[in-house]
């Protein structure tokens, strides 16, 4: 398997709920991340179990009803498009848990995020709005803005996931940095998928990997595909007049985000030497900057 993964096409129509796409550590040759997203329509339900995994559910768009673990949560989700200024909602699963989406608007868009478990248990939950703070991140051409949905600040065991939205013309994932070496407190081995949105759909972004020891590729990424990062620096472009949403799965030995910045560019690092931004409060939107 390459580093971009492409989506299968969307049927006209579908009785049940349609794999968009699906990844598992065999497929992507590591050890950790699983990734799969469903798209569903109106009345459609999905339903599954952790099967020993620590699992998350995100309803990245759409209006739906959730249980979880048996438990009727009532009403999930809040945005129509991941572009909307909104936050998601997302069901966090122990290793035993379990869940059920059913679909209330036209369409609905669910990715599943999985890791294998540590020996911490970390109960179910329902994360919403509420618990997800925004970041404004960079200046300039490297300003985005940052959704930590389950970021290390966030009980779990081993999975991180973040959403980012990356203005037309601006650089993101930026400056190039890496994190796959073990090597605590200066680098943590992460895996990690960036799953891409594009508006207007029919544009395109960039996507660079690379490393100094022979692994270099630039992707041209289009809507609703995945990009692999298993190791080396990594950065994306949202091209002009193209908005760019990627949606961030890691997990590794550690649940930590400890990384370094390719060394031709640490120059452009703040005096902290780290990657900061500014962090609104939980559900604030990006215009009460």
């Amino acid at each position: 398997m390459g580093l971009l993964i492409r989506p299968t096409p969307l049927p006209a129509q579908a009785e049940a709920p349609h794999v968009r796409l699906a990844v598992t550590p065999a497929s992507a040759g590591w050890q950790y991340v699983s990734f799969m997203v469903y798209h569903l329509r109106a009345g459609q339900r999905l339903s599954g179990a952790a099967q020993g995994q620590e699992t998350l559910v995100m309803i990245l768009a759409g209006i739906g009803e959730a249980r979880l673990n048996g438990q009727m949560l009532g009403e999930v989700g809040e945005r129509l498009s991941v572009f909307e200024d909104r936050a998601p909602y997302a069901l966090y699963l122990s290793v035993d848990g379990h869940y059920e989406l059913v679909c209330r608007s036209e369409r609905m868009e669910v990715a599943i995020a999985a890791a294998p478990p540590t020996e911490q248990q970390v109960p179910a939950r329902l994360i919403g709005p509420a618990d997800i703070s925004l970041e404004i991140r960079g200046s300039g051409q490297t300003e985005r803005r940052i959704r930590h949905i389950l970021d290390t600040d966030q009980e779990a065991e081993r999975l991180i996931a973040v959403e980012v939205i990356t203005p037309g013309g601006n650089w993101s994932s930026f400056p190039p940095h890496k994190h796959d070496t073990e090597n605590p407190p200066h680098e943590s081995y992460l895996e990690e998928t960036y799953y891409h949105h594009i508006q207007p759909a029919d544009g395109f972004a960039i996507q660079r990997v690379y490393s100094y020891d022979g692994l270099d590729e630039t992707l041209t990424v289009h809507d609703g595909e995945l990009v692999l990062v298993p190791r080396g620096y990594h950065t994306v472009a949202a091209v002009p007049g193209c908005d760019l949403y990627y949606l961030n799965v890691m997990a590794g030995p550690r649940r930590a985000w400890q990384y370094q910045v390719d060394a031709a560019f640490r120059r452009l690092l703040p005096p902290s030497g780290s990657i900061t931004g500014t962090v609104l409060r939980p559900g604030a939107p990006a215009s009460g900057r």
